[in-house]
């Protein structure tokens, strides 16, 4: 019995921490945009190793399997807090500290406005596109923590992005009709297209029952 616990792998948590906790703070800040929460997450990740050192053998990729528990663990507290707070401190921390005082205001005022459309994603699209903002993280990756396969990744995250794109300038645009890909004018005119014979009169018009 001595022998099998003198083969047992060195277990070196401070190894594991120097070269996983700045990536699993950046997986966590990106979840939780909050220095304290994702730095809390971090600490937690670490106790799930020292919990699980006996069996960490058996982990088939241990930068996945951290990637995965800060993912998870960020969900979680996320679901737990505020994230309109979270955002708004963020957003003000994004912001430059070299502007004048309204500047710097207008500016994390658009931060904050990505943030509020990012949350408005599909869960599934705004998961991958958060993992992708890690530059360390490639598509094979985002799968494996994600549990899906790397064409589903690409094209979850393809339309993030174009969803993302489209919001953001419809709100730049300020004007309700650069929004109609979202709202009632698409519905407006799909129904119209798909009906040519109508006359004019009888064409949908916006406010009508769907």
């Amino acid at each position: 019995m001595a022998f099998l616990e003198d083969a047992r792998p060195a277990f070196d948590l401070a190894a594991i921490v120097e070269a996983y906790s700045t990536l699993l703070f950046r997986i966590a800040n990106s979840v939780l945009r909050s220095r304290t929460e994702a730095e809390d997450v971090v600490q937690d990740v670490f106790l799930r190793v020292l919990q699980h050192r006996l069996s960490l053998s058996t982990v088939r990729d241990m930068r996945v399997w951290l990637i995965r528990i800060a993912w998870n663990l960020a969900l979680d507290r996320r679901r737990r807090n505020r994230p309109e707070q979270l955002d708004e401190a963020f957003a003000r921390a994004l912001a430059s500290s070299t502007m004048p005082a309204d500047a710097a205001m207008e500016e994390a005022q658009r931060f904050q406005s990505v943030l509020r459309e990012i949350e408005r994603l599909p869960k599934a699209e705004r998961h991958v596109l958060l993992l992708s903002a890690i530059e360390e993280l490639g598509t094979v990756e985002i799968a494996a923590v994600l549990g899906r396969s790397e064409s589903a990744v690409r094209a979850l995250l393809s339309r993030a992005r174009a969803r993302l794109r489209d919001r953001i300038s419809c709100h730049a645009a300020l004007d309700k009709a650069a929004c109609a890909p979202f709202g009632e004018e698409r519905r407006i005119k799909t129904a119209n297209a798909t009906n040519p014979d109508r006359k004019s009169g009888e064409r949908l018009e916006e406010g009508d029952e769907r």
